[in-house]
């Protein structure tokens, strides 16, 4: 019994992966797309997800320890059972074999795992109560291992020095002040539910004000060149309406004439956009 697939479960489970792994098997989306990815607004990365049969990539209704932060990161995933002392008994024997058992809970085996710019991201079922994930010493954690932060289909607690950290946010359906508990490690690195969504080790998070949308390894860069190519449309639109050379009905259409798409042709060429 492991708790997390091998390396090469891993690769056949996200194969369609164009980039480099983690020693584990997990895709490794490369930094810079990642830093492009924090200016990409969820309606943008949506499309293109819908576009290629991603129906169901985005979950809303949580609350923040840093609303306005945009979190980006590649998804380590983990899922809790509710507590059997049979298999719990399992679990722990099996994390001792892999020399986790000194490390602490079973939530911290998960956090021990994460890499820089890692998203840890947790299905506790909506949990609430016995269901919180972090507090302000395993949260830290998450934010001195990830400068990113987490995902959990449950509940944090010690929200007041939470917000205090910086380079990070948190996406939690609540906050109480009960310690997790009842609550058994399912495994690491394995696919899991957040909400409707399906979530694969090595998807992209991209979490907003609007909620969090889970992007795979394979669609990550059309999804950053789709952003930038509106944005780059929506400076010359907004120049051309402050000077008035066109007007909003002109403007706020798609497609342009074929004049405005010519002088947005020159105006692109001439600004090297």
């Amino acid at each position: 019994m492991h708790i997390q697939p091998s390396k090469e479960d891993l690769i056949h489970l996200t194969k369609l992966n164009p980039y480099d792994r983690f020693d584990d098997g997990r895709p490794r989306v490369p930094e810079d797309l990642l830093e492009r990815m924090k200016l990409v607004n969820t309606e943008e990365a949506w499309a293109v997800l819908k576009n290629h049969g991603f129906h169901q990539q985005f979950v809303g209704g949580f609350m923040q320890t840093h609303p306005g932060v945009v979190l980006v990161g590649r998804a380590l995933t983990a899922s809790f059972l509710p507590h059997r002392p049979d298999y719990h008994d399992a679990i722990q024997q099996a994390g001792t074999s892999e020399g986790r058992g000194k490390i602490g809970g079973q939530n911290s085996w998960i956090i021990e795992s994460l890499q820089l710019h890692d998203v840890m991201v947790v299905d506790l079922r909506g949990k609430i109560e016995n269901g919180t994930i972090v507090g302000d010493n395993l949260g830290t954690a998450v934010r001195t291992r990830t400068r990113a932060g987490l995902v959990v289909d449950g509940a944090i607690r010690d929200l007041p020095g939470l917000v205090t950290l910086t380079d990070v946010n948190f996406f939690m359906r609540d906050v109480h002040p009960t310690a997790i508990a009842d609550e058994t490690l399912e495994g690491i690195n394995v696919p899991i539910r957040i909400g409707g969504v399906t979530v694969l080790p090595g998807d992209v998070v991209l979490g907003t004000n609007t909620g969090v949308i889970f992007i795979p390894p394979h669609l990550v860069q059309e999804v950053v060149e789709v952003s930038e190519a509106i944005r780059v449309r929506d400076e010359f639109g907004k120049m051309r309406l402050s000077e008035g050379k066109y007007t909003s009905g002109e403007i706020d259409v798609s497609p342009w004439r074929e004049d405005i798409e010519a002088d947005f042709a020159t105006w692109r060429k001439a600004n090297n956009k």
